[in-house]
């Protein structure tokens, strides 16, 4: 089998899987997608340095930005500093309680036990827990729009 075959098929299983980890918590997404940018670089169709580190810092950005979102959303509804502490620890603990769902449900009962703590009345506790979900979901949404930038890029450059 030719080696720049080998390599398309593992550029699109790498797109393919980065995609699917933008639903499925416990995969890595953007940074699995951007080792198909990385295997693009290896055959004829490299795309230039600077795209390449633009692309690379976007993988960066928005893995970190997944942990940090959720925290942004439960200050943004109301959350206090307890609230956004207790959804940045619930959003790693999710990693490993009950996955893949722990991800989506831990922010939400981290920023609610942040904000029982903090003596939040019930119904700032579940506004606050709410932003907290609704950063998780802003996440999702920029990790989608990333891998969708690589794999447009990826198309273009091997059609062009």
């Amino acid at each position: 089998m030719n080696t720049a075959l080998i390599l398309y098929i593992l550029i699109a299983l790498c797109l393919l899987i980065g995609m699917a980890g933008c639903i499925v918590p416990v995969i890595p997404g953007p940074p699995i997608a951007f080792i198909g940018i990385i295997l693009l670089q290896f055959t004829p169709h490299a795309i230039a340095w600077p795209w390449f580190v633009i692309l690379a810092l976007l993988a960066v950005a928005v893995t970190i930005l997944d942990y940090i979102i959720p925290g942004l959303g439960t200050k943004k509804f109301g959350g206090s500093r307890k609230g956004s502490i207790g959804c940045f620890i619930g959003t790693i603990a999710g990693l490993f309680v009950l996955p893949p769902w722990g991800i989506v449900l831990m922010p939400f009962v981290g920023a609610l036990l942040g904000e029982w703590l903090n003596h939040t009345p019930p119904a700032g506790m579940i506004k606050a827990a709410l932003g907290a979900f609704i950063g998780f979901l802003s996440g999702v949404a920029a990790k989608f729009a990333v891998c969708l930038v690589y794999i447009i890029v990826t198309i273009v450059t091997i059609t062009h």
